[in-house]
């Protein structure tokens, strides 16, 4: 009897045993991990290499001009000389002359080292978090009998997606095959009669056939399916048959979201004050796409100056003002709004504060001692923006004493290997913008300007920065802002012509802020950035 219960009890306990491996086995299984934090070698585009024939039995002549326009593996910022208009206060808004800043002399001869290294490292991961499989050299071999899509295949993350163009243009023969190879899987979304396949479902699938019609009728159903989620990436799929093979790069991403604005009413526009109405407006709603964004810093008396001319011709526009002043004084009036901040918080911090808080299209920068007139007609800058690809758009700002100036730059970098590139600023544009006769092309403009208020949230402005910036937002927005300028609409500056004994305690104290001295520490930090942040190693200026 005891010998019964105690193999009932060990059958039973097998019996549970496998039930739990059945049940382990059968369970549903979560997504596999996937290791984010280092990117596979084959994402890395790799240096290119020497041609695949060298001839080197071929003479040839160098030509020296056009080989100095080709990038090189290092730079230096000495300037060319070039013809141009100095511009009052350009060194101190644009960087140095002709001589040259190296920005390593922000640090110690002690500290170089270290930040060199730092950077280098840090430089490294940058490029392994932004580069994929798309940005590989890819060369097309010779005379290839395979047709495949050069570009535009493009899947979203772990979606499926046919992959169009796929077809062999082979002489005839007995037997024709082709091979296909991804990160991930291939299959097909319709079979072919007579053909053969092997790999379905994996990242490796071969197609053979007798016919070639059939064949490349099968290759019109090849899938490709991404099997590692990445929000934006690629996988270079390889394509191949007897004797030569190709590769071609699928596009992974999600399409980016779009964040839309409303119009407001045409024909309501705000322009109804003492300016005179202009056919070439378009009939704007200027208060439902633009709100105009300050910074304000002691000088409550220009802001107030600035204001009531705003009022004059847009009475409902939106008005903020970021303030960082040590005795905030109150700002009352509709379509206003008051943001406080600490004493001395900074420049491009309030930028950021200012910004942050528009909700409209199209975002309106302007000093605190601007003074808008007839000629500021906004319209005519969201024309140019609704009607161009342009993220940003900058007026000219009228001196008292007549003056008026753009502020146009020209900004350029040159890779300089492992020591950093070189940044250069040149006054001037690259080309006249069509349909806008007094509209060019540029890189950088002066301190007013409108532009698309997610493309400046998405530059940013530097927090780091408190006393002396301008150039550096632009610089940021390097291969992210399209800059336009317009010369005719125009907004006056505020008198600065003051005798010092006439100066109020808080027009000495905001000088004191504004114009720091040469060896002032927010000269330095700014410096320090453009070497570590920016991987600039110095600058120069024309």
């Amino acid at each position: 009897m005891r010998g019964a219960q105690r193999a009932l009890c060990l059958l039973l306990l097998a019996s549970a045993s496998l039930a739990a491996l059945l049940l382990h086995l059968w369970a549903p299984k979560g997504p596999p991990s996937v290791d984010l934090r280092r990117p596979p070698p084959e994402r890395l585009p790799p240096p290119p290499g020497p041609p695949g024939r060298a001839y080197p039995h071929v003479p040839f002549r160098v030509k020296e001009e056009v080989m100095e326009l080709l990038p090189r593996n290092g730079c230096s910022c000495e300037a060319e000389a070039e013809a141009g208009l100095a511009l009052p206060l350009h060194r101190r808004l644009f960087g140095p002359g002709p001589a040259g800043l190296d920005f390593a002399s922000a640090f110690s001869p002690g500290e170089r080292p270290r930040q060199l290294r730092e950077r280098e490292r840090e430089y490294r991961n940058y490029r392994n978090r932004v580069q994929t499989p798309a940005d590989r050299l890819l060369i097309v071999p010779a005379n290839s009998p395979l047709e495949y899509p050069a570009q535009g295949v493009e899947v979203r993350p772990l979606q499926t997606v046919l992959v169009p163009g796929l077809s062999l243009q082979a002489p005839a023969r007995n037997r024709y095959q082709v091979n296909l190879t991804a990160s991930g899987t291939l299959a097909v979304a319709a079979e072919v009669e007579g053909v053969a396949l092997r790999g379905e479902g994996q990242p490796h699938l071969s197609l053979a056939a007798a016919h070639l019609d059939h064949l490349n009728r099968q290759l019109q159903f090849v899938t490709y399916t991404n099997t590692q989620f990445h929000p934006d990436t690629a996988d270079i799929v390889q394509f191949s048959t007897d004797g030569h093979s190709a590769a071609f790069a699928i596009r992974i991403r999600h399409p980016p979201t779009p964040r839309l604005y409303g119009p407001g009413s045409a024909g309501d526009s705000d322009g109804d004050g003492d300016g005179d109405s202009d056919s070439g407006d378009g009939g704007y709603n200027i208060s439902a796409l633009v709100t105009v964004a300050t910074k304000t810093f002691l000088r409550y008396d220009k802001l107030r100056g600035l204001i009531a001319s705003i009022r004059r011709f847009y009475p409902s526009v939106t008005i903020v003002v970021a303030d960082d002043s040590q005795r905030p004084e109150p700002l009352a009036g509709p379509h206003l709004e008051h943001y406080l901040m600490p004493f001395g918080k900074g420049w491009f911090a309030g930028r950021n504060l200012a910004v942050s808080q528009v909700t409209t299209k199209y975002v309106l920068w302007v000093d605190d001692d601007f003074i808008f007139t007839a000629r500021t007609r906004l319209e005519k800058l969201v024309d140019v923006l609704e009607r161009t690809s342009l993220d940003l758009v900058g007026g000219a700002v009228r001196e008292i004493t007549g003056y008026t100036t753009t502020y146009r730059q020209r900004l350029s970098v040159r890779g300089g290997g492992a020591g950093g590139d070189c940044l250069r600023t040149r006054p001037g544009f690259h080309h006249r913008l069509a349909g806008f006769p007094a509209c060019v092309v540029t890189d950088g403009v002066v301190n007013f300007f409108l532009a698309r208020t997610d493309k400046v949230r998405q530059v940013g402005f530097d927090p780091r920065l408190r006393r002396v910036a301008h150039l550096e937002f632009f610089i940021d927005g390097l291969g992210v802002l399209h800059v336009g300028s317009c010369e005719d609409v125009v907004v006056d500056h505020a008198s600065k012509l003051a005798l010092p004994w006439r100066r109020s305690e808080g027009e000495r104290q905001y000088n004191r802020y504004r114009y720091p001295a040469a060896r002032d520490d927010s000269v330095r930090l700014k410096q320090r950035l453009f070497f570590f942040k920016n991987r600039f190693k110095c600058m120069a200026g024309d």
